[in-house]
This record gives structure tokens, sequence and C-alpha cells, in this order.
């Protein structure tokens, strides 16, 4: 009779849990509120950020949450998916791990899904920005969204002072007017200064990103998923556009006969050519910003949003998102859940995106602008921010730069040349 009652206090005590779990998502129970009743014992948490950036979060997190023991573990950005997918198929994994984008099918078989009936797609789309949204799927929410990384240009000052020109651009074709007039070629025509980096691929950092931006401002969501099926759509624009248009666009600033030619593969990389104060737009991530600041602290240099394409009814940059999900092999599910609410609402969100010196995942926090020169740019674009279901991105860096070669070599007309890199995408994905 007595194992009957210990029997029957275990599985109310389990429900109980698990109820509370659903009504933190439900949003029943308030998110990052002092709380008496909540997750117990201990939930570890992997993540490549560095323990000392998270110590004040953590420390303020275990004050909201007594009863649950949150144990952080920092891991080695380059070893990270190595040593995850090893402590996972062992049973020796975390309960929580925080996951890049980039990483989200390579791990969807091995994270515990929100199911939409805890967490409404509604409630998910007004709580997060547009970037967040990567990780939906038709099985429910795969890790909620803790900050967005968005792609923006970096520009030279001097530069644009220089030419008498008041504004960077913000469009493209502003950006074709620009650029002969701040390219600058010696005599024989050798590029001594550089308007901006685009046209190549192995020697322009994020040249698949800023591809990608392209393709997104022109309609393509690049992969869409329906009922678990994965399919490239690469070449699938808005209003019919001819996708070898996009390809074009961007190889037309490394071809010599252009108007427009202001880049080579000759040339040394883009950031390190801006850094040194040879190249007047660079596109890159506002996580830069530190480097790009200590690199040359003598280059005048200022940010904006990435341009758009004119008369387009919305704006998009790419955008590099990092959430935290929770573990299928989990022991401690019911307890995970409840923290990885907690981490992703309370002020544990906003703390993770200021230690990586990035904007934040959700929407309120990312209405409140900070008064700096540079966080108020890095929060509007995080707004328009997307991103795109990467199978690999050794293996997609291969389409994306073969797509390019093969349209700068006439291996294949442009059009051609997306529709042969959407087949090969399409295959990396079956």
């Amino acid at each position: 009779m007595k194992g009957n009652n210990f029997q029957l206090i275990l599985l109310i005590l389990f429900i109980v849990g698990a109820v509370l779990g659903i009504l933190v998502f439900a949003g029943l129970v308030p998110f990052g509120q002092p709380v008496k009743t909540g997750p117990v014992g201990t939930v570890v948490l992997w993540g490549t950020v560095k323990q000392s950036s998270l110590g004040k979060a953590l420390a303020d997190f275990s004050h909201i949450s007594t009863n649950v023991n949150l144990k952080y573990i920092e891991k080695n950005p380059l070893t990270f998916d190595h040593d995850l997918l090893e402590a996972l198929a062992s049973g020796v994994g975390p309960d929580l791990f925080i996951l890049p984008d980039d990483l989200i099918l390579h791990y969807k078989d091995k994270i515990a899904p929100i199911p939409y009936a805890s967490y409404a797609e509604a409630t998910f789309k007004n709580t997060f920005a547009g970037a967040g949204e990567i990780y939906l799927n038709s099985a429910g929410i795969l890790a909620l969204p803790l900050s967005v990384d968005p792609l923006i240009m970096y520009y030279n000052r001097t530069v644009l002072d220089a030419n008498n020109i008041a504004n960077p651009p913000a469009y493209w074709d502003d950006l074709q007017n620009i650029v002969p007039i701040v390219t600058k070629k010696d005599i024989s025509g050798k590029i001594i200064n550089s308007g901006v980096a685009l046209g190549q691929f192995t020697n322009i950092e994020h040249a698949k990103d800023i591809i990608s931006t392209l393709f997104m401002q022109a309609g393509s969501t690049i992969v869409q998923e329906k009922g678990g099926f994965f399919n490239s759509t690469l070449s699938t624009l808005n209003n019919s556009t001819n996708p070898g248009a996009i390809l074009s666009f961007y190889t037309q600033f490394t071809d010599p006969l252009s108007p427009f030619y202001s880049w080579n593969r000759s040339l040394p990389n883009s950031k390190d050519s801006f850094s040194a104060n040879n190249l007047t737009f660079y596109f890159g991530f506002a996580s830069e910003l530190p480097y790009l600041t200590s690199k040359n602290p003598n280059l005048n240099f200022y940010i904006t949003s990435i341009p758009q394409f004119k008369n387009s009814t919305f704006k998009v940059t790419f955008g590099k998102t990092q959430g935290i999900a929770v573990s299928t092999f989990s022991k401690n599910k019911a307890s995970a859940f409840s923290v990885a609410g907690l981490l992703a609402s309370g002020d544990f969100a906003k703390q993770f995106s200021d230690s990586l010196l990035v904007a934040p995942a959700r929407r309120d926090l990312l209405a409140v602008k900070p008064t700096d020169a540079y966080f108020p740019i890095f929060y509007s674009s995080a707004l328009y921010a997307k991103s795109w279901l990467d199978p690999s991105a050794v293996d997609t860096d291969a389409i994306f730069s073969g797509m390019v070669d093969n349209a700068l070599s006439n291996t294949l007309p442009a059009k051609e040349a997306v529709l042969d890199a959407s087949a090969k995408l399409d295959l990396l994905l079956h």
C-alpha cells in the first residue's frame, strides 16, 4: 500500500512539473518573475559564449529560480558541433544548448520541440523578431531565440567626405552610382582603392550571406519546409524576377568591362582591405564592430543598414540567430522547458545579446533603442533580418561559390547557374 502511495505521489509530481512547463510557455505563468515553485534539480546548458561574459546573467538567474541549479558549460566554438553530437550520442549531453541557426537542420532530430498547443505560433511571432522564425517548423518550436546578429554596411567616412558624398547609399542603385566615384585605379587599370567588395567569392568575407541577402530581398526564402520535407527555393523570386538578374547584379562588380568594376580575386580579403583603408563599403555583421575598431583605431568609419532594392515593399538583411533548445535526451525535460522559457524571456536574454554586442531577439527589447552611436542601427536591422535553413555550411559554401564561378567564367548563363545551384541545394536537402 505504501509503495502504491509513493508511486502515486511521484506521478502527481511529474504531472505538476509538466503542467507548469506548459503554463510557462502558454504565458499563464509570467516569464522572468520570481516564483516560489518551478523548475527543480540541475539543468545543464551548453554554449560557446565565454563563461565570464555570462557570469552576471547566470548569477541573476539563480536569484529568480532558487530551486534549480543551472550549470553553464562553455564549449570551444570550433569543436562545439562535434562535442555536442558525441555527448548526445553517448547519453551524457546537456539538457539545453544554445543553437545557432546554421545548425538547426543538423540537430532537428535531437531537439524536443515545444508544441504549438503549448506556445501558439502567433504568440511566438508577436514575441520575437522575424529572424527567430527560422526555429519554427511543422513539429513545433525548435528553439527560443535569444539574439540576432544582423548583416550591416560599414563605410569609410573619410573617403565619402573627400568625394563630396554626404550620405551612404540606402539603395543598391545608389551604391552603383557611388562606386565608380570612390574606386581608384592606377594608370594600368589596377585597383588601388576599391569602392565595394562584391562579385567574387573566396576573398569576400560573408560572400554567401551577402548573396543570400540579395536573393531574399528579391523574394526567395532559399530553403522551404513543408510537412517535414525541405526543398530549395533559391530560384523562386517575387514578380517572376529572373534569378539570373540577381546573380548578374552581384558579379558585375568584378567585370573589368563594367562601369561598376571595383573588385577582383587578386585583392586581399575584404575585411582586411577595409581595415587597411583600401575599401569604402564593407558588408559585415554587427558583432564585428569591436574587431574593426581595434584592428585600426585610426580608421574613420561608421555603419548603416544594408542597401535595399528600390520600390520593394519590404526590407531584408541576413541575420545570424542564436536560440535555446531542449535536448530530446534530457533526463529533466520538464525543468529544462521551464528554464528555457525563463532564459528567453527574462533579463538573461538581454544580457546574453549584450555580451555578444548584438541585438536581442525579443520585440519588446528591440523596441527600446539604446542611445549609443551603433546599437540603434543594430536593433533596427535586427527587426527585418532573416536567415535560411542551411543543411551544411561547408557544402552550401561550395554550391554558392560554384554558382558565382559558373557565371564569371561563362560556363553557364547567370540564370542557368542559379538553377544549377538550386538543384544541387535540393540534392543536399534530400
